[in-house]
């Protein structure tokens, strides 16, 4: 047996059905869609999220959460990125946006991540996580909070 011998099972592979060629057909006139009515017309017919007079399943479920349209996305900068500048020192948006760890100094960043670094570094951001934190003061460095709330005064 070769490649070329290979073949679907018997049934396997449905022809598909081909309407509006004539009656001899046996799919002709009506196109296997009946006489009349909405589904007979071309376009759409019923929308799927019609459910007749039965009461819509998005409306039998319970409302569950919140989602805000304008959530607070925070860009994420690595300790693994601060530890190849091999230098200590002050770390604001500014010289992060020099750096080019940032793109918009005016939106939130955190600092995130569990590499090691060597140097002590003064860093400013919108959040830490935790680890983060924990090494940065282990390395001697300190952390500074910016206030979430000048954002939203930015961002009015």
């Amino acid at each position: 047996m070769q490649l070329h011998d290979l073949k679907p099972a018997n049934g396997a592979k449905k022809r598909r059905k081909i309407v509006g060629r004539g009656n001899g057909s046996g799919h002709g006139k009506t196109s296997c869609r009946g006489q009349t009515g909405q589904n007979s017309r071309s376009g759409r017919g019923i929308q799927k999220q019609l459910e007749g007079g039965q009461m819509p399943l998005i409306r039998r479920l319970p409302k569950v959460g919140f989602r805000s349209r304008r959530p607070v996305l925070y860009k994420l900068v690595s300790l693994k990125q601060l530890a190849a500048l091999n230098s200590g020192g002050k770390l604001d948006a500014e010289t992060l946006q020099e750096k080019g760890f940032i793109k918009n100094m005016f939106k939130p960043y955190k600092v995130v991540g569990n590499s090691d670094i060597k140097h002590a570094f003064q860093i400013e951001a919108y959040g830490f996580s935790k680890r983060a934190e924990e090494i940065i003061k282990n390395a001697g460095g300190q952390i500074k909070i910016i206030d979430k709330n000048i954002l939203k005064e930015k961002y009015k």
